[in-house]
């Protein structure tokens, strides 16, 4: 359940029950073809079909994140360490102070990997508390999924393109972009960034069949929400 549907007498009879919370982190950033909001959409969607069936409360998504090398691209937006690291601290503060004692970090972006180090150092001060820190794209039964449709797979390439991350009446090129050297991108400012990269993608096929893509989300979900479930201890 959402937290946008509920209000606060509701979250405090949850709290007498239960202890979780799940927090979906996104960003806003180019994905070629694809939404600025892929990340986003994509780990609220997956924290939300998977926490539903558990009754646990999901919150907003944290759209912003931390992407400094794609800002040579209009629309997106990074937030520097330092202001990510205190959201994150301030998020978590506010979750304990409130009674919950699990929180489900959902991570849907790769640059957001800080908060699983400053959700490690949090735990330390709060007694009783714990927070897990998903990757939902690349815990291993979902990679394994990826791997077995197409080992070619990246950043806005077929692996983010589902029904909900494209965008009414546009459809990336039909071949297969190869791969980029990630080594020297990460040499590169965001001018050369973009000058590198062309329309974003990272390698890969723009996107595959539906039929694969829903069964994909499947393997997601259900991982996704195992890890929920615990154990938490």
């Amino acid at each position: 359940m959402r937290v946008s549907d509920m209000n606060w007498m509701q979250v405090e009879d949850y709290l007498k029950r239960d202890d979780r919370a799940v927090v979906p982190l996104g960003s806003t950033e180019q994905h070629a073809y694809l939404s600025l909001s892929v990340d986003s959409l994509l780990a609220e969607r997956v924290a939300v079909e998977a926490a539903a069936p558990l009754g646990i409360p999901v919150f907003p998504v944290q759209a912003y994140g931390i992407t400094p090398y794609f800002l040579a691209y209009p629309g997106s937006v990074s937030l520097k360490l330092s202001t990510y690291t205190a959201l994150i601290t301030d998020i978590l503060d506010s979750l304990y102070m409130a009674g919950f004692r699990r929180i489900f970090l959902c991570n849907g972006h790769g640059g957001n990997s800080p908060a699983q180090t400053v959700a490690m150092e949090w735990m330390g001060g709060k007694p009783g508390s714990a927070v897990r820190f998903h990757n939902w794209w690349n815990a291993p039964k979902t990679f394994a999924k990826v791997q077995e449709i197409d080992t070619v797979a990246s950043h806005a390439s077929w692996m983010e393109n589902f029904p909900w991350t494209r965008l009414p009446n546009i459809r990336g090129p039909e071949h297969q972009k190869s791969m980029i050297d990630l080594e020297l991108m990460r040499l590169k400012d965001p001018a050369g960034v973009r000058a590198m990269l062309g329309d974003g993608n990272f390698g890969g096929e723009y996107q595959k069949a539906d039929e694969m893509m829903l069964a994909l989300w499947q393997v997601a979900v259900d991982e996704t929400r195992a890890l929920m479930e615990g154990p938490w201890s």
